[in-house]
């Protein structure tokens, strides 16, 4: 009998026993319960799995041995004998994530307990094709791997993230980087040895938010990623919303408007024309060409590009220029949530992405906006709030999709 060095790993024994296979298959529940519900006792899981004592003892047993599992010793009861608890070693497994931007890699690292264990930020990241895409991607990987330790060789799974369209079951990406239709997911794992998955990177950070994020007890829940494009990512009943074809979530492109601007996906008026981080810039470029002033004007006429970042940046340092565009970019996008927000009446809203950076200069408007647009009876239960974990919402989103993916909690 073999099997996957990791207790979540394949069955790779097709003349496994019978008996063999049900106490693989019950260790995996024992894991997926004290994952999903934290420290148990004995009879917890047994309640929880429906299956006996004793074999909950002998396998309990057999993953401390392993590695997996740790006895907590002795906890205070009302009366008789106190029973011992038994919880996840953190360090047994782990959990890599990685996003892509422009022109950078973020990558983190979670233990089998969601603990952050690093995260790395700003790598450069530059390509020209499709090919060269992927092998300087897994060169980062690897590169990244090298730093863990002794962590590196406990890697369970892994969860990359890109912009735009995702086939998350089946790992294609459709974007710059489209790799001819062949799975995305299965060439890093080929490339790397380490089990992969490949999601929308709105998607994870929604992961993220609303796991480790203020919404205990929501599940109802959208989260607004605002950066040079714009993505919402769906909560509906406590389960991340993909619909038909894994591609829900196209906030961005509803055509908003009545413009004969050009959106990044081809046709006019979409929302991210007027309420983006690639409109801020370039309103922001047609300000300055008009005689505006700001404190970016002498890079600006020096010929230098005015990125998102550079605006945000300067809208920190109180500049008037920035904060004004900001504001209503705000306005703006606000008009665009309050129509989720009609659609959807979740319980929580958070607001994400790089923009959000600027907190209340985005967020006033927003607030007013919903105030005027959205139908009174359904916003009144609505929370809305700025982002928690900031830019590393994707990277710990992916690590995250990675591992109850592989627990099967997904």
């Amino acid at each position: 009998m073999t099997i996957n060095t990791s207790i979540l790993g394949s069955i790779t024994d097709e003349n496994m026993s019978v008996v063999a296979y049900k106490a693989f298959m019950l260790k995996r529940r024992i894991i997926l319960a004290l994952a999903t519900e934290g420290d148990c006792t004995i009879a917890d899981l047994s309640r929880i799995l429906n299956v006996s004592n004793p074999t909950i003892t002998k396998l309990i047993g057999e993953l401390i041995r392993e590695g997996y599992v740790r006895d907590l010793g002795k906890i205070e009861t009302g009366g008789g004998r106190r029973p011992c608890a038994f919880g996840l070693v953190s360090d047994s497994g782990y959990f890599l994530g990685g996003t892509i931007s422009e022109n950078t890699l973020c990558f983190g690292l979670i233990d089998l307990n969601k603990n952050t264990v690093t995260v790395q930020k700003d790598i450069p990241f530059s390509y020209n094709t499709p090919t060269q895409f992927v092998e300087t991607l897994a060169e980062r990987i690897r590169e990244f791997i090298a730093t863990l330790g002794s962590a590196r060789d406990k890697i369970l799974g892994m969860g990359i993230t890109v912009k735009g369209r995702v086939d998350a079951s089946s790992g294609v990406i459709y974007n710059a980087m489209n790799t001819d239709g062949y799975p995305l997911a299965r060439i890093i794992q080929e490339k790397t040895g380490i089990e992969t998955i490949v999601e929308n990177d709105t998607r994870a950070m929604t992961y993220a938010e609303y796991l480790t994020g203020d919404s205990e007890g929501v599940q109802n829940a959208l989260f607004i990623n605002v950066g040079r494009g714009i993505g919402v990512g769906i909560i509906v009943r406590g389960k991340l919303y993909y619909g038909k074809s894994g591609f829900s979530g196209e906030f961005g492109h509803i055509p908003f408007f009545d413009n004969e601007k050009i959106c990044q996906c081809g046709k006019k008026g979409c929302l991210e024309t007027e309420a983006s981080g690639m409109a801020l810039e370039t309103l922001f470029a047609e300000r300055l060409q008009e005689g505006a002033s700001s404190i970016l004007s002498d890079r600006f006429r020096a010929g230098e590009p005015i990125t998102m970042h550079d605006i945000i940046e300067a809208a920190k340092s109180d500049d008037v220029l920035s904060i004004d565009l900001i504001t209503g970019i705000g306005e703006k996008l606000g008009r665009g949530i309050s129509v989720l927000i009609n659609l959807f009446n979740p319980e929580l809203v958070v607001i994400g992405g790089p923009l959000s950076e600027v907190g209340d200069y985005l967020m006033l408007p927003i607030r007013t906006a919903l105030n005027k647009y959205s139908l009174r009876l359904v916003t009144r239960d609505t929370t809305l709030r700025l982002s928690t974990l900031g830019d590393t919402a994707g990277v710990l989103g992916a690590a995250l999709l990675t591992r109850n993916r592989m627990l099967g909690i997904l």
